[in-house]
């Protein structure tokens, strides 16, 4: 499908956070031309750091800036859009509520306001979260279980979702829905999520900290399958109508508790080190995965990474990221 993106205008929201900055790199290899909408700076991102940034052009903005949203689409004829923009740290929802929902819902209804009035826009893909569902009595969830999240983060996705829903079905806009678990990959700079957190503690050699119980049940995807994933639903918009208001759960269908994961990140980075149990997390749903058969039968989708090598690719990020830090700090030192 690389002749569909090629030369094609794409905006991307969120464009430095994780999701975003790999999904921009696989589109540029499709020979997509890229607007990224950023309203923070981040020089450490996995955006700036590999050098896709200067191959795209970028806006600096606010989600929630509808003048903005509505230049940018229509002067730069975007064709594809993909609202990966959110606040999606759970511990920082709890603690601040009004800006997630500022970000989360405010910003996507905003967002596909935008793209209903500016004629250009053909296909949208919109990122939700299995906490979309909020706390189900059935495991895996699929896409036919109500969403009904409790805690302000699930309820912010939840929202969203159903704004999403919403617009596809009265105003017909080319919308389709991304539900996926917890993200993992090179370039996630959140220290608080378990992977990035529990790489860092092994590689300064100190004992990786579990903030849960550590019996807490997620689904984990690799980014580059996420945004290999986002890229597969918009190529299907444009094939498929009927697609339009639907959402996909993605996922590798292989959940695990937080500490068989941190146990695997030890044992693939080789170490003895024991994690720390805090047991101190609050207003988090207890197990949570998904069932993808739905994008399995509709989309053809499939993961291309198990987890093993996904990890193994991951680790082999931090460590470069890691080193390439020290030589920095010693060559400023040595200045």
């Amino acid at each position: 499908m690389n002749e569909f993106w090629t030369d094609r205008r794409v905006l991307v929201t969120g464009a430095t956070g994780l999701l975003g900055s790999w999904l921009v790199k696989q589109l540029l290899d499709r020979g997509a031309e890229v607007i990224c909408l950023i309203r923070d700076w981040v020089p450490q991102s996995e955006l700036v750091r590999g050098g896709a940034m200067e191959r795209c052009r970028v806006v600096r903005g606010d989600l929630c800036d509808m003048p903005l949203l509505e230049r940018t689409l229509a002067e730069y004829e975007v064709q594809t859009v993909f609202n990966l923009a959110a606040q999606t740290i759970v511990t920082i929802a709890n603690a601040s509520p009004l800006s997630t929902f500022e970000a989360n819902i405010r910003g996507t209804w905003i967002l596909l306001e935008a793209c209903r009035r500016v004629p250009f826009v053909k296909q949208i893909v919109t990122a939700s979260s299995d906490k979309a569902y909020g706390d189900q009595p059935v495991l895996p969830y699929d896409e036919k279980m109500p969403l009904q999240g409790t805690h302000p983060y699930d309820v912010s996705k939840s929202c969203a979702d159903l704004i999403a829903h919403s617009f596809a079905h009265t105003y017909g806009l080319p919308v389709a829905i991304t539900r996926c678990g917890n993200f993992f990959g090179g370039g996630d700079l959140n220290w608080n999520r378990i992977i990035p957190g529990t790489i860092r503690s092994v590689i300064r050699g100190q004992r990786p900290v579990i903030r849960s119980d550590g019996t807490f049940v997620r689904d984990y995807i690799y980014v580059e399958d996420g945004a290999a994933a986002c890229i597969l639903l918009a190529e299907k918009l444009a094939e498929k109508e009927e697609l339009y208001g639907e959402a996909f759960n993605f996922s590798t269908e292989s959940p695990m508790n937080v500490v068989d994961l941190v146990n695997l990140v030890l044992a693939r980075m080789n170490t003895d080190l024991e994690p720390q149990v805090l047991s101190q997390a609050k207003n988090e749903i207890k197990d949570q995965y998904l069932c993808s058969e739905k994008a399995r039968q509709l989309l053809g989708w499939e993961p291309r990474f198990s987890v093993e090598q996904a990890m193994d690719r991951t680790i082999d990020w931090y460590r470069n990221y890691f080193m390439a830090e020290t030589q920095v700090m010693s060559g400023s030192l040595s200045g």
